[in-house]
Formats: structure tokens, C-alpha cells, sequence
């Protein structure tokens, strides 16, 4: 049964989705296309050609003017902004490209939102934070990014602040889903360099609040129907390190666990800095919508790791398999 359950509140439609080569904008894609036939344009960069489809549109996020083109076209009531540039080491080499891709991008929708009054839902990162010390941040901590991915967020995040104080901002984590390109987000980089027989490194140190896709598209859609406005930390209840997320992968997937490595971040080097423990407590969330709206990731803990040597340990009749990856943490029973 959908932990959020809102069948009785219809997002403001026609819906513009934004940013849909992204696991949170691809995978929320198809969930509002299925339910809202018709009623739904996802954007993506041109680049991204072989993205195709006819509820699809190849625009760059700079391009304003094309924007402008595709809200008079529409006339959209309603906006999921998920466009950013969330590749850590290409934001640090070119910051004038980060601010393009996550802070002028979101003005460009800003924009259009206030001339047409379209209900706003801004999808930001845990990354704001450096993550020094114990995690379980709230959102009146104060934001430090060790980043400049992290930094341009946060100008995002005062710029749609400032312009639209009846939008809503979700802080989100690492969305777990499958991707476009079979080699984005979190889960398919990791299980990429598996099934290739290559190593994976992973950080014993880097902490984030994972979340299921398929919850994230019912609590966006919650927030396309509602009325909250202001943030909102939008995190799954178990923190994991990202060592630990490798680890799933591998043991669910059946690969070689010889080929998962693990170090402290700082011997990871200094490009791209690493954030520390940035997860994220989604009390104020639970608290306006009556209930906690996100599973644990991954749900079962027949797949929690022990230690950092449990992916080693497969039991007699482990059915470790990329079906099983598919079934149990891109997804879990009951999520559709």
C-alpha cells in the first residue's frame, strides 16, 4: 500500500517536468505520464538525443527563450523542477557551467512560473551541507558546501526562495531508481563497473539519506497538489555510507565482491572535495504530511550490511542476480 496516498488531490496539470535525464526527473517521468496521460512534458538537454518520445522536449537549460516558447505552448499550472548538474569533478572544473546548469536554469523556470502561476516544486541536494559532523540535518542548519555543485544549490535554492515564497524546495538525497542511460545515479554507475569486472571505489565516511524513486514520485506529487510552501528535507529514515550502497549492489547482483574497494574519503583526493555525513532528518516532512512518506533503503534486512566484509558472505542458494537488483532496490514490493 503507497505510504502517500493521494488519489484526492490532483497536481495543477498541464505538468512540466524538467531535467528528466536525471534518475529523480526520469523515473518521475514515467510515473506522471502513466497516471496523467496527456498532461505531462519532460524537458532534456539536446545533447541527450537519443532521448525520444512525444511527451518529450530537447531543451537546454539555458535556453530561455525556448522555455518561454514551450510555457506559452502549454501553458503549464505546474512545474517539477529537477534540472541540475549533479557530476561533482565537471562542476568544479567549470563552475560557469554549474551555474548555468543549476542556478540560471532554475530563474529561467522562475520566470515563467510567475507569469503564468504555476505551482513550483524545486528539487535541491544534501550536498549543501559538508557534512562535519553527526548528519541528521534539519533545515535550519546552516549550509556549508565543500563544492561548487553544493554552493550552486544553494543559490538556487535562495533564488527560488526569494522569487516565489508559495514554492516548495525538497532537499533530496541520492534517488534510488534506474536511469536514462543505464550508467547514471547511484545504483547503475556502481553495478556499470561490476558487471564489466571492474573495481568500484567507495567512501567508508560518506553519508546520505537514500530514498526509492517510486516514493519520491508520490510525495512530488503530493507537493504538485498541495499548498506547502517553503523547505523540506525529503530523506529516507536509514543513513548509509556510500561503501555500504556498493556493497548492496554487489551482493544483490551477485558479483564479484573482490572487485568493491573502500577508503576514507580524504584519500580520495582533492577534486572533487568530499562531503562528510549529510543526511538528512525528514521530521518537519513527517510532520506536514501525517505520516513518514519513505521505506528504509533497501527495504529488508536480509540486505543490510553487517560489516564491510558482508558482501562476501553469499549463503547456500543466495539468488544474487541483476533481476534482483531490478526487484529489490530500484524498487520493493507493494511500491507501485
Amino acid at each position: 500500500m503507497p505510504l502517500v496516498s493521494p488519489q484526492s488531490l490532483i497536481p495543477r496539470l498541464p505538468l512540466l517536468i524538467t531535467g528528466i535525464s536525471g534518475v529523480a526527473g526520469y523515473n518521475a517521468l514515467h510515473y506522471f505520464r502513466k497516471r496523467y496521460p496527456g498532461q505531462v512534458i519532460g524537458t532534456r538537454p539536446r545533447q541527450t538525443w537519443r532521448f525520444t518520445a512525444a511527451d518529450v522536449v530537447a531543451l537546454d537549460a539555458e535556453d530561455g527563450a525556448g522555455l518561454d516558447d514551450l510555457f506559452r505552448t502549454y501553458r503549464f499550472r505546474a512545474v517539477l523542477n529537477a534540472v541540475g548538474n549533479c557530476a561533482l569533478k565537471s562542476c568544479e572544473l567549470d563552475p560557469a557551467m554549474a551555474r548555468i546548469l543549476n542556478v540560471a536554469s532554475a530563474a529561467n523556470v522562475l520566470a515563467n512560473v510567475r507569469v503564468y502561476g504555476a505551482r513550483l516544486v524545486h528539487l535541491s541536494s544534501d550536498l549543501v551541507f559538508s557534512g562535519k559532523g553527526a548528519g541528521g540535518h534539519v533545515e535550519t542548519d546552516p549550509v556549508d558546501p565543500v563544492t561548487v555543485y553544493g554552493r550552486t544549490m544553494v543559490q538556487a535554492e535562495e533564488l527560488v526562495s526569494a522569487a516565489d515564497p508559495s514554492a516548495a524546495l525538497l532537499r533530496v538525497s541520492l534517488p534510488m531508481g534506474v536511469s536514462f542511460n543505464g550508467h547514471a545515479g547511484a545504483i547503475d554507475w556502481i553495478q556499470s563497473r561490476f558487471r564489466a569486472g571492474r573495481p568500484a571505489t567507495l567512501y567508508f565516511d560518506e553519508v546520505r539519506s537514500c530514498t526509492y524513486t517510486d516514493d519520491l514520485n508520490r510525495l512530488f506529487e503530493r507537493f504538485l497538489a498541495g499548498d506547502e510552501s517553503g523547505l523540506y528535507h525529503a530523506g529516507g529514515p536509514r543513513p548509509i555510507t556510500l561503501y555500504q550502497i556498493a556493497q548492496v549492489v554487489n551482493r544483490a547482483g551477485g558479483y564479484d565482491p573482490a572487485l568493491l574497494k573502500g577508503c576514507p574519503r580524504h584519500e580520495a583526493g582533492p577534486v572533487p572535495p568530499r562531503a562528510g555525513n549529510v543526511s538528512m532528518s525528514s521530521a518537519k516532512l513527517i510532520a506536514a504530511l501525517g505520516h513518514d512518506p519513505f521505506r528504509e533503503w533497501p527495504v529488508g534486512d536480509d540486505l543490510w550490511p553487517a560489516d564491510r566484509h558482508w558482501h562476501f558472505d553469499r549463503p547456500p542458494g543466495e539468488d544474487g542476480s541483476p533481476r534482483r537488483i531490478a526487484e529489490r532496490l530500484y524498487r520493493y514490493s507493494g511500491s507501485s
